[in-house]
């Protein structure tokens, strides 16, 4: 672990070298035209802002290595909080709000935290659920004031700043940065133990991968990615949407966004990029000249989505990016949209599953045979060969140690590396001595692109093999009426039924038993004309598949299952 690093410098260094340039931008309502209007701050201000609510943290007691939860809406208090709670050395704990809230609750609990920097709704609950959180006593109240409850507000926190010098820094070198709550979408949500070492690694690999200037414009869809914009000198516009509906957004609002401020970039899941994408096919929209490139991760990115992004620019040199990670290992590859239209979207049409591009500088990545058990150490694997679908381990400086007091969890996850393998060309210092297991099912091809071919929690076993969900689904998904589907097995293990979900586009869901027979069959002729889902005799359609909450675009497989399972009368 680095002890002498904190991620809340990158913030200081953007300050000193730009302090008069635009670090945040967030919409505040609109004129009489309609247009948008827009409250600025610029690195200086940010900055100020930031070691404001350090010195008040400290000067009101708070200790390093506290954990406060924050919940506050994606703003520049909500980018000034972050940093300003990690230069005091606290543990930023962040929960996705969409979770649900028993999973919301099993979260809190697990973390027993020592305050929360929340919005007052939030508030209001911990007051009433305060027995849940008997450490909770360094309580801030954002974008509101306290009512009946105990703590501070935003305002009082700034106020209380240390004296005499107002503009002090009082950074803190230890060594946990935050706890970021995967979204649950395979099991329940783990807390993943962030070190500022990390987020430091995450800064340079997604800055020099893709060629980020200081100067530019981003629009990210994911509040966090506003933070890796402070620390590379990156204006950071703050969209008018509801982070944790993405499949909701509106795309006239992105659109204002990116022609008012010249956006030079939009990062976003892919349910953002393809609400815009079909409204710019329908519309004939173009998106603005300024706009070089978008980046959407979270899940695969559809072919067509890529494909109506791509019409849409109007940059020639513009591209969708999709980079491919996950909470405990980001980034980890890449692919542009031009590749996969022009190389590998007609392979991935034809069940070879997704190709998720060549590996960032100095991330290494294996494929190894598919295991259920811990793994106790790397000699005790088998790397598989090119073409081979196996399991997908990770190893790099972006990689996260653990789960939060999560040991069976962190040991199914991690694997140690012993005896210790030689570092990777290029790769800025000696790797950690433990590899990732991404809990994904892929290959790497005779070019070295890695092949996300699905969830290694997803494998349908059958009499005939296992059936793996993404290059099975591709065969369904090739049909036009449908938007999306879903390969689960019904009933027990090796001998599993392999079955699949369709969720037809919108207006296509069959309305007539004649209707639904003639789709029913031009589907299983489909199946049948592949040798991967040949063996696929039962096919269900769905009104819509059941999504994560994060990005509105994984599927619930796990609840699909059971269902399937109901339609047909089996007990599964």
């Amino acid at each position: 672990m680095t002890e002498s690093l904190n991620i809340a410098d990158r913030l200081t260094a953007s300050a000193a070298k730009w302090p008069n340039q635009i670090a945040v931008v967030q919409p505040s309502g609109r004129d009489s035209t309609g247009k948008y209007r827009y409250r600025t701050w610029t690195f200086a201000q940010l900055d100020e802002e930031a070691t404001a609510i350090t010195n008040g943290l400290l000067a009101w007691g708070v200790q390093p290595g506290h954990r406060l939860v924050l919940m506050v809406r994606p703003s520049f208090e909500f980018i000034a909080l972050t940093f300003g709670l990690m230069r005091a050395g606290i543990v930023v704990v962040l929960i996705d709000p969409g979770m649900g809230r028993t999973n919301i609750f099993r979260c809190l609990e697990e973390i027993n935290p020592d305050g929360f920097v929340a919005i007052p709704i939030v508030q209001v609950i911990r007051t009433l659920k305060r027995r849940r959180f008997p450490n909770a006593r360094f309580n801030v109240t954002v974008s509101g004031r306290n009512w009946f409850w105990s703590g501070k507000t935003y305002a009082d926190l700034l106020a209380e700043r240390r004296q005499p010098s107002a503009d002090r820094r009082d950074t803190v070198f230890q060594p946990l940065a935050a706890i970021i709550f995967t979204s649950g979408s395979t099991g329940p949500p783990k807390g993943v133990v962030y070190e500022h070492s990390m987020f430091d690694a995450q800064v340079d690999l997604l800055r020099e991968f893709y060629n980020i200037h200081p100067g530019e414009v981003d629009l990210p869809g994911f509040p966090l990615f506003g933070l890796f914009n402070a620390a590379m000198g990156v204006t950071t516009v703050m969209p008018d949407m509801d982070s944790t509906k993405p499949a909701r957004v509106d795309p006239n609002r992105i659109l204002a966004h990116l022609r008012d401020w010249n956006v030079t970039q939009a990062f976003g899941s892919p349910a953002i990029w393809n609400r815009v994408g079909r409204h710019c096919e329908a519309t004939g929209t173009k998106l603005p000249s300024t706009l070089r490139r978008v980046l959407s991760a979270g899940a695969s990115v559809p072919v067509p989505v890529i494909e109506r992004m791509r019409r849409a620019f109007s940059n020639p040199d513009a591209d969708i990016h999709t980079p491919y990670g996950a909470t405990e290992s980001l980034p980890i590859a890449s692919i542009s949209g031009r590749e996969v239209l022009e190389q590998t979207s007609p392979r991935s049409r034809q069940g070879a599953g997704t190709c998720v591009g060549r590996t960032f500088p100095g991330i290494e990545v294996r494929i190894i045979e598919i295991n259920d058990a811990p793994i106790r150490s790397i000699s005790d694997t088998y790397e598989l060969s090119q073409g081979q679908i196996g399991e997908i381990i990770v190893r790099s400086l972006s990689t996260t140690r653990e789960y939060f007091q999560r040991s069976d969890a962190t040991t199914m996850a991690k694997i140690k590396d012993e005896p210790a393998s030689p570092p990777p060309p290029l790769s800025p210092s000696p790797p950690l001595p433990f590899w990732h297991r991404m809990g994904d099912v892929g290959y790497f091809d005779e070019q070295g692109r890695l092949w996300f071919c699905g969830r290694k929690a997803h494998i349908v076993e059958t009499e005939f093999g296992r059936m793996f969900t993404i290059p099975c689904e591709a065969i369904s998904n090739n049909h036009p009426r449908v938007f999306r589907s879903a390969l689960v097995g019904v009933g027990s293990k090796p001998r599993q039924r392999p079955v699949i979900i369709v969720e037809p586009e919108a207006g296509q869901f069959p309305k007539t038993g004649s209707e639904r027979d003639r789709f029913l069959a031009e589907l299983l002729e489909l199946s049948k004309a592949n040798p991967l889902t040949a063996s696929i005799d039962t096919i269900l359609f769905h009104p819509s598949l059941p999504v994560d909450i994060r990005h509105n675009v994984k599927i619930f497989r796990e609840k699909l299952a059971p269902w399937a399972a109901k339609e047909l009368g089996i007990a599964n």
